[in-house]
């Protein structure tokens, strides 16, 4: 009997292929002398009440200590999480982490005043104040991006009773999570040895992706059937979760649940509408995609359940860390000097956690602070979409280094809405890379499907959910029930709309709906599309060499949260009041599908 392979212990890695986190603290004992220090800075802030109004120079002081406080704040906090992470069943660092946790929580309180206190300035006076005190100046745009809400904040007493009932708003989200992670019986299905295995959310994903239909279509009709047996209960708390919603828009004198969520990063809907109207009209091409799927599978009828296994099987070339540096640097080389001096710094100033070990968390992410380095965590496998997922977090790694560099801390990061263009852009330009290096009709076809998944994935299905999602409000708002026979009704006609007459339709997908943790969101999907979309347009600028597209795409990676996004998106070159970089986005969905075609009818 062959041994089965345990995975190392943190103590037994490489220590040259984890991340340093002594450039954060150089121990933990530095780490609880900081966190002492933010504690006592929480308590020196609150001092402060109740002074913001008494002049410029008060005023002054206030944002300077409680931006003072978020500072330190999240470089304790940062230091705490990467340690937990690497070793989530190191009981020394769950207990670290816990108490970072605390103190920003006791920080929170004790700032919590500020924001109310800016606003119950009269604008005349803030205005003055602006005026006369050089030392506010920097801090201009902070002001005006917290006093642009003024007519939707309420008197300090409905604040508190707000805030108060923020655990009652969130009530119906905790439940669906409880309920879609916690208390869900999924039934067993046999993988693809013939195992009896138990469902979960993580194995249905993987299964999706098997080669054998019959162990695609026994999982996806299990995990229906389950959330079948809910429907009733998913359609109860999303009805409610929507409810909340529209009733916090209301009450903050916004027109709509849209109109109040946009409103915080100062998105003009018309943003949103664009996004679904572009979609919808380029829907063909999806259809066209799908279609050649079914041919490629060799099915008489195609179902939801095969979108998802791999077109061409295994991936044809795999990467070791080595050879994914040496790749990452010369795919990117488009983006200038600048950008690959950083790229080298990652590789070499030990930025980023590469390998698996016994207790890390799952998954990649980049994270740090403004005081940090922007650190990546891996758990490699040497795969193409491992090289994919590093040039993807590099991607965030440099735009927060390029923001950190070049902006004060009070403008040292950057919104939702801005944050996937950057990692996207970068895998954008690695798939052209390869394209163009790649002699081999079998990884071509490969990397094609990667990047036409990719889009199709995120473009088109988040599409998808954000038209369903700001469906359901709109007829929340009308005072509509949202019931599960109503929910159901509605996805079963979106679905097949998107995907068109290729995939024959079934009350199972119709049920989709009550499993998508993002519809408990607030309006946040849209922007994995229009972020895709975005970088596919400013890649093909860099690629194609216009006069000016490197500079103004870095100058983006530099802008923080120093503008607002739609602007600092102008800046890179990039209208997105404007379908333009929609349409620019299809076009190259569009080339990319007629190569893949093309190479598939020549095989």
């Amino acid at each position: 009997m062959s041994e089965i392979k345990q995975l190392p212990k943190r103590q037994e890695l490489d220590e040259a292929m984890t991340w340093d986190l002594t450039s954060i603290f150089e121990n933990d004992q530095a780490y609880e002398q900081a966190l002492e220090e933010v504690s006592q800075l929480a308590e020196e802030a609150k001092t402060l009440q109740g002074s913001l109004g008494a002049s410029s120079n008060a005023l002054l002081t206030a944002i300077e200590k409680v931006l003072e406080v978020n500072q330190k704040l999240e470089r304790v906090y940062v230091y705490s999480h990467l340690k937990n992470d690497q070793d989530t069943a190191n009981n020394t660092y769950q207990t670290l982490h816990d108490r970072s946790m605390a103190v920003l929580t006791k920080a929170s309180e004790a700032t919590s005043w500020f924001n109310p206190e800016v606003l119950a300035i009269p604008e005349e006076t803030l205005a003055k104040y602006l005026d006369e005190n050089e030392g506010l100046q920097a801090y201009r745009h902070l002001l005006d991006d917290l006093t642009s809400q003024r007519e939707h904040v309420l008197s300090a007493r409905e604040e508190a009773l707000l805030a108060g009932a923020s655990e009652i708003f969130s009530a119906s989200s905790r439940t669906f999570s409880i309920l879609n992670n916690a208390d869900i019986e999924f039934p067993t299905v046999k993988d693809e040895e013939g195992h009896e295995v138990k469902l979960s959310h993580g194995l249905y994903g993987k299964l999706m992706e098997s080669s054998d239909r019959g162990v695609r279509k026994e999982a996806y009709e299990a995990l229906y059937k389950t959330y079948a047996g809910l429907k009733n209960t998913f359609a109860s708390t999303l009805s409610s979760h929507v409810k909340t919603h529209n009733y916090q828009a209301k009450v903050r004198n916004f027109p709509s649940a849209r109109a109040a969520s946009l409103a915080n990063n100062h998105i003009p809907e018309s943003v949103y509408d664009t996004l679904l109207e572009v979609v919808n009209d380029h829907l063909p091409l999806l259809h066209r995609y799908v279609a050649l799927r079914k041919k490629l599978l060799n099915v008489d009828h195609l179902y939801m359940y095969d979108m998802y296994t791999p077109l061409t099987g295994e991936a044809p070339i795999q990467y070791s860390i080595e050879e994914a540096r040496a790749t990452t640097l010369k795919s990117l080389e488009p983006l200038g000097k600048e950008y690959q001096e950083i790229l080298q710094e990652a590789f070499g100033n030990r930025w980023i956690d590469w390998y698996e070990n016994e207790g890390k968390r799952s998954g990649a992410y980049s994270s740090g602070a403004y005081d940090t380095n922007p650190y990546i965590l891996m758990n490699w496998q040497n795969s193409l979409n491992q090289l994919y997922t590093l040039v993807h977090e590099l991607g965030h790694s440099v735009h927060s280094y390029h923001t950190r560099n070049n902006q004060p801390y009070a403008y040292g990061d950057y919104s939702i809405f801005l944050a996937e263009i950057a990692s996207t852009t970068n895998e954008n330009i690695l798939t052209d890379y390869l394209l163009k290096n790649e002699t081999d009709p079998n990884v071509r076809i490969y990397v094609l499907n990667h990047y036409l998944d990719g889009f199709k994935g995120t473009v088109f299905r988040q599409s998808q959910f954000a038209e369903f999602e700001h469906f359901i409000h709109q007829k929340g708002q009308e005072g509509i029930p949202l019931t599960q026979e109503f929910l159901t009704d509605y996805y079963a006609d979106l679905n097949a709309r998107y995907y068109g007459l290729a995939v024959e339709g079934d009350d199972k997908i119709a049920l989709e709906w009550s499993r998508i943790p993002h519809f408990y969101y607030n309006y946040y999907v849209y922007q994995y599309a229009t972020g895709f979309a975005a970088a596919t347009a400013l890649s093909k600028r860099i690629l194609d060499g216009e006069e000016g597209a490197l500079e103004q795409y870095l100058t983006y990676l530099k802008s923080g949260s120093s503008d607002y996004p739609i602007e600092v998106m102008k800046k890179a070159g990039l209208d997105m009041t404007d379908s333009a970089y929609l349409t620019d986005a299809m076009k190259v969905f569009e080339a990319r599908l007629n190569e893949l075609e093309s190479l598939i009818e020549n095989k």
